[in-house]
Order: C-alpha cells, then sequence, then structure tokens
C-alpha cells in the first residue's frame, strides 16, 4: 500500500495530467473539425462528429485523472470538513466530465444534465476547498482557490452566441488551479 505522501504526489500527477489530456484531445477534435465554430456551437458538438473518438476519450480520461486527483484531495483534507466535501464534489464533478464524455449529445438530455453539473460543480468544490485551505493555515493559496473559483463562474454572466467560448474560459480557469495545486501536491507531498 501506498504512503500518504506517496498518494498525494500521483494525485498530484494526475492534477497535472487531467487538463493536459483533455485540452490536447479537444483540440485535436477541433483542428479535425473544419465546421466548428467558436461563436455558433457547442465544445460537446465535437462530440458527436468525425472527430468524437478525440472529444469524448478526452473528457473521459481527462475525467478518471481528474478523479484520481479529487480522492488525493479528500486524504490530503484529513480531519478538515470543508475540504472532504469540497474533494467530494470535485469527484463528483470529475464523474460529471467523464459523464460528458460518455454520453454525447446524441445520447439526449443526459448529456445535458452532466454538462450543467461539471460547470456547476467546479466552482463550488473551488469555493469550499479555498474556505478549507485557508482555515489550514494556507490563507495564499486559499484565496486563490475562491477568487479561482470566482473566475470559473465570471464568463456565464455574459451574453455569448454559442456557449462554446465561456465553456472553455471556465474549463482553462478550471484547469490552471487544477494543475497550479497538482504541482503543489507533487512538490511537497503534503497539502498543508
Amino acid at each position: 500500500m501506498l504512503d500518504r505522501k506517496k498518494m498525494l504526489r500521483i494525485a498530484g500527477l494526475c492534477g497535472i495530467a487531467a487538463p493536459a489530456v483533455a485540452f490536447s484531445l479537444i483540440f485535436l477534435a477541433i483542428s479535425l473539425s473544419p465546421w466548428f465554430s467558436w461563436t455558433a456551437n457547442a465544445l460537446s458538438d465535437l462530440g458527436v462528429g468525425e472527430a468524437a473518438w478525440a472529444f469524448n476519450s478526452g473528457l473521459m480520461v481527462g475525467g478518471v485523472l481528474a478523479a484520481s486527483f479529487a480522492a488525493g484531495l479528500w486524504v490530503a483534507f484529513r480531519g478538515r470538513v470543508l475540504g472532504r466535501v469540497g474533494s467530494i464534489l470535485l469527484f463528483i464533478d470529475a464523474v460529471a466530465l467523464f459523464g460528458i464524455g460518455l454520453f454525447s449529445e446524441a445520447a439526449g438530455a443526459i448529456h445535458e444534465y452532466f454538462s450543467v453539473a461539471f460547470f456547476v460543480l467546479f466552482p463550488l468544490s473551488l469555493f469550499l476547498l479555498g474556505a478549507g485551505a485557508v482555515m489550514a493555515g494556507s490563507k495564499k493559496f486559499g484565496s486563490f482557490t475562491i477568487v479561482d473559483g470566482a473566475l470559473a463562474v465570471l464568463p456565464w454572466v455574459f451574453s455569448w452566441d454559442g456557449v462554446a467560448i465561456p465553456e472553455a474560459i471556465s474549463a482553462l480557469v478550471a484547469s490552471i488551479w487544477i494543475m497550479a495545486e497538482g504541482v503543489r501536491l507533487t512538490r511537497s507531498g503534503k497539502y498543508s
């Protein structure tokens, strides 16, 4: 069995890898889909076209890696309720990301439920994780986490012609936090 420090380092590596894999395959799907428009489409439209394999597998692999990362955060927040609840929400968010890829738009309403869950649960998890980090004594990183959660919500308050742009901005903001925390866990093998 892995010791706690090694487990957190593996979780950190999963956090670094999740956005890298997901975005790489999303951009591959975009490059293989000349019809795709940032202003007229949703990113999920890529999940039913000629590049569906790239888009959907990127979300599913990214979801598995993000779930592993969230499980590591749950371990890191041992004895801290807010952090543990935040890591559970982040885990459910990762399941939602996997679900977006598993159930493409062709699957009907279930795809929409997973998509909405993904974009709602991520900022909520960050607010709780940030508060938990502040309470654990990591005021600087906790504040960064809360601000990142607010920035993940921000694109959704504006009106857009399509949803691909706010989806991408929100996911990019999420990725910045996950990768930063992944690096932190990988380097230190601890949370606070």
